[in-house]
């Protein structure tokens, strides 16, 4: 399946249906008075989350997106059936905004939720509604509301409960595969991951998400390489893999590079917990290892944990670290609910 994020799409509710211009026709009745029925109702612009999808690329193909308009009033006070509704169908994590790509109007997060982009148009009154004691045949009939009509932009942030960040060839993708059943394009050349992956990642009783993102490289907040596009990917991210590969001579310029590209690219994102990875100790002499992983301990002020990706060596304690920030954010936020809920009592 090809990876789509980003897409933009029109769309334009149905018009209100109009109401009828009728009289009574009846054998023996002379005056039988207005029956026209009034107009159904536009059809509206609908956003549904789903499962099952991780990309946009369906509308890719398909831009135009229009809801059918009602039907019109008839005679015999028969009103008008409404318009359908036309849904878009898009994954977990898809965003929504207006044609500026500024102002969200919706945020996808939940399988099942749905949207309402835009109403359809009321339908019409037909020529009973206006009869009065002073007018008590009128000869005319409201048209439909017309519809709304609009550009959108939708953007998929993928959810992920743990992101992988790092330079290019630092060893992302073949970290993704060692630890889970994904399958990403790994070879010796920067730039081999071009979109995003997923992979569910099982460890003891307990599985979470990871997302590996193409790599970053010095100036991508300006747009070099890549660029910083998929960052946007792991902005839901609990938790961040910072992968450092081992077999460079300067490692510092490379952690300082990437904490300086997320914090330029969004200071949440700078300030989101990480876990400190150095990667391909296979490759790396005993002192020179030592030496690299004091200098990233004193710049990143935490334990730097080693690992080999290709042969699976100390993978097991990047994803138990990872377990233990998942708890533990998670129990810091049930503790501010329950505060919320249960104010401090004093005597």
């Amino acid at each position: 399946m090809k990876f789509l994020d980003q897409a933009k799409v029109f769309i334009r509710s149905g018009d209100g249906g109009g109401g009828a211009v009728s009289f009574l026709r009846e054998k023996f009745v002379e005056f039988g008075g207005p029956n026209g029925g009034n107009g159904g109702r536009g059809g509206d612009v609908v956003l549904e989350c789903v499962d099952g999808l991780n990309t946009l690329i369906d509308y890719r193909y398909q831009q135009h997106f229009k809801a059918n308009t009602g039907t019109h009033g008839m005679g015999k006070n028969r009103t008008g059936a409404d318009g359908a509704d036309t849904v878009l169908r898009v994954p977990v994590g898809t965003q929504v905004f207006e044609d500026d790509n500024e102002t969200l109007i919706a945020d996808m997060t939940e399988v099942g939720q749905r949207v309402v982009l835009l109403s359809g148009g009321n339908g019409g009154f037909g020529n009973a509604h206006f009869k009065t004691s002073a007018n008590q045949a009128p000869r005319h009939a409201n048209p439909g509301q017309l519809g709304v009509e609009k550009w959108v932009w939708l953007r998929l942030k993928l959810i992920a409960d743990a992101g992988l960040v790092g330079e290019p060839n630092a060893g992302k993708s073949t970290f993704l595969a060692a630890v889970s059943a994904a399958k990403p394009k790994i070879a010796a050349y920067p730039f081999t991951t071009l979109h995003p992956n997923l992979g569910v990642v099982s460890i003891g009783e307990r599985d979470f998400v990871l997302a590996d993102i193409p790599g970053l490289i010095e100036g991508a907040s300006e747009g070099v390489g890549i660029g910083d596009r998929f960052l946007g990917h792991i902005e839901r991210c609990g938790v961040l893999i910072h992968l450092i590969d081992g077999t460079q001579d300067d490692v510092s310029r490379a952690y300082k590079s990437i904490r300086y590209e997320l914090a330029a690219y969004d200071e949440r994102l700078g300030e989101k917990q990480e876990i400190v990875v150095l990667n391909k100790i296979d490759s790396i002499p005993a002192d020179e290892l030592k030496e690299k992983v004091k200098i990233l301990k004193k710049l990143s002020k935490q334990d730097v944990l080693q690992v080999s990706a290709v042969t699976g060596k100390g993978t097991d304690m990047v994803l138990y670290g990872v377990i233990d920030a998942l708890d533990a954010q998670k129990a810091a936020k049930l503790e501010a609910a329950r505060r919320k809920v249960e104010p401090n009592w004093a005597p």
